[in-house]
């Protein structure tokens, strides 16, 4: 078995970042990803458009060129695409971190549902789209509910209930509203979450305010069945009938691979990694952290455009690491 420098985990922006910055410092590396290129964007809705300008998610020197201001979907897997393309970046598709170790040597012992790897040095770019935030409820498991939305179509003449009042919850809810959909949101918050994006924010409350969409703020869901749904409200339990429910309630980061390694948590609610904020070395020597991963359940706190700058501290770090033990 060979032994890298440095094994990337996560093909997504981030861990591009890195195998640029690794391939630049001279590393030899490797970037496994657990699904496509770019999977968290991949499994985004069709028609998203990012937060952020096209500008500020630049990397490696490569100008993002994009129609309108801000990128959308489509723009973005392309430009990832052609970055790979440009640095012949080493990376292998379709291949999941399962089992992780540190042995007495101080080498981790990566293995992989194809493979087993050898590395002097980890990074964790996992990010935390791929694991929803489950509502713990009766009926979460009903092939009608979905932590996840593509598009519109299938939900044309149907009863839909949108759980979240964050962008994801308004995005869902105006797209298949304008697309036939009978449409009501459960907010657990009094109103629409302010972060909401500013141009979309007055739609969604105008469409609410005017009764095109329902929405019971204040609430949750409590039971789900296969032709209705059950909902606690300020006012009492509601009963809806209801043809699919889009339960837009977040994601995670992939903890269990970090426990596996003995990465610490902060013990408030964000479970926060421990990480060092120059280099991005976690607690466990060797083992570094890229990306929105650093925000534990604070998923507000890290972005693409404010977190490229990690795969230059951490490739910085090992490589100088490197120079000392030589």
């Amino acid at each position: 078995m060979n032994k890298l420098d440095v094994l990337i985990i996560g093909g997504g922006p981030i861990g591009i970042a890195c195998g640029v910055e690794a391939g630049k410092a001279g590393l030899n590396y490797l970037i496994i990803e657990k699904g496509v290129l770019t999977n968290s964007i991949f499994h985004y809705p069709s028609n998203m458009t990012f937060f952020s300008t096209s500008e500020k998610l630049e990397m490696a020197g490569i100008p993002f060129m994009s129609i309108a201001n801000k990128p959308t979907r489509t723009e973005a897997l392309e430009y990832y695409r052609r970055i790979v393309k440009h640095y012949g970046l080493k990376i292998h598709l379709y291949e999941e971190a399962t089992q992780l170790k540190k042995n007495p040597a101080g080498e981790f012992e990566v293995q992989t549902n194809k493979a087993s790897y050898l590395a002097d040095r980890l990074v964790m770019a996992t990010g935390f789209y791929d694991l929803p935030n489950s509502m713990n409820v009766p009926g979460e498991n009903l092939p009608k509910v979905s932590h996840y939305y593509k598009e519109p179509w299938p939900y044309i003449g149907q009863k839909v209930i949108v759980v979240g009042g964050g962008n994801s919850a308004v995005d869902v809810a105006l797209e298949t509203w304008r697309k036939g959909a009978e449409v009501t949101m459960v907010v657990m918050k009094p109103t629409i979450d302010r972060t909401v994006k500013y141009w979309v924010l007055p739609d969604i409350e105008n469409r609410i305010k005017e009764g095109s969409i329902k929405a019971y703020f204040n609430s949750k869901i409590d039971s789900i069945e296969a032709d209705h749904v059950w909902i606690d409200t300020p006012d009492g339990s509601v009963r809806l009938p209801n043809d699919f429910v889009l339960a837009m309630t977040g994601y995670r980061p992939n903890f269990a691979l970090l426990d596996q390694l003995g990465v610490k948590l902060s013990l408030d609610e964000h479970k926060k990694p421990c990480y060092d904020s120059q280099s991005q070395e976690s607690n466990v020597t060797g083992l570094y952290l890229a990306g929105v991963v650093c925000g534990g359940l604070n998923t507000r706190e890290f972005f693409i455009e404010n977190t490229i700058v990690h795969a230059s501290y951490i490739m910085g770090d090992i490589s100088q690491k490197k120079k000392v033990k030589g």
